[in-house]
């Protein structure tokens, strides 16, 4: 039973294991939860950012044709930490945080 524990808790703390979902700034972790206030404030400004529009579109019950029925802004911010720390690239879909991942 000791051995299974220890074996746990190895693997919580392994990368491997940790969601790819989040990522430590500082001594907070930053997740899709986290607004983008909150991102900043704790974070500071992206090293990058990227911004683009895209259409959003949808079937018309009665053409059968895609239409356009509105804009989505995404949004790309790369974070670089540091030396030996892959960078993180967070994208955001109309201020929210959607993504978060390792740049590889």
């Amino acid at each position: 039973m000791k051995l299974l524990k220890a074996i746990a808790g190895v693997a919580l703390l392994t990368p491997g294991f940790v969601s790819a979902e989040t990522f430590r700034c500082g001594k907070w972790i930053i997740n899709d939860d986290t607004t983008l206030a909150e991102l900043t404030q704790k974070c500071g400004q992206p090293t990058s950012r990227d911004s683009r529009v895209e259409d959003v579109r949808a079937r018309n019950a009665y053409t059968g044709g895609m239409e356009k029925i509105g804009e989505t802004v995404i949004e790309t911010w790369v974070y670089h930490r540091g030396t030996g720390a892959l960078p993180m690239v967070v994208t955001i879909v109309d201020g929210r945080i959607k993504k978060i991942e390792r740049q590889n």
